[in-house]
């Protein structure tokens, strides 16, 4: 392994998934502010969105979210093209 191009600032972080407040720890070098109190140890925390707790492909929970009617509109719009 070459020397001096690997980080050197490793430390342990909490991730919290913000869609369900799921707390994971985990070595990281990830830069943040904040900080968190889990199982009484006081860690960095870095705040996601979707992890492996609330994504659907690892809960097999799928969401369709239809924003103004895409789905109807390209449906609509490519029927009229195949007849």
């Amino acid at each position: 392994m070459k020397k001096g191009i690997h980080p050197e600032n490793y430390r342990l972080v909490a991730f919290k998934d913000m869609s369900n407040e799921d707390v994971f720890i985990t070595k990281s070098t990830v830069e943040t502010k904040e900080t968190i109190t889990h199982e009484g140890v006081e860690y960095p925390v870095f705040k996601m969105e979707i992890s492996r707790t609330s994504h659907p492909f690892y809960t097999g929970k799928s969401k369709l979210i239809d924003t103004a009617g895409r789905i109807d509109k390209f449906n609509s719009k490519y029927a009229k093209k195949a007849k």
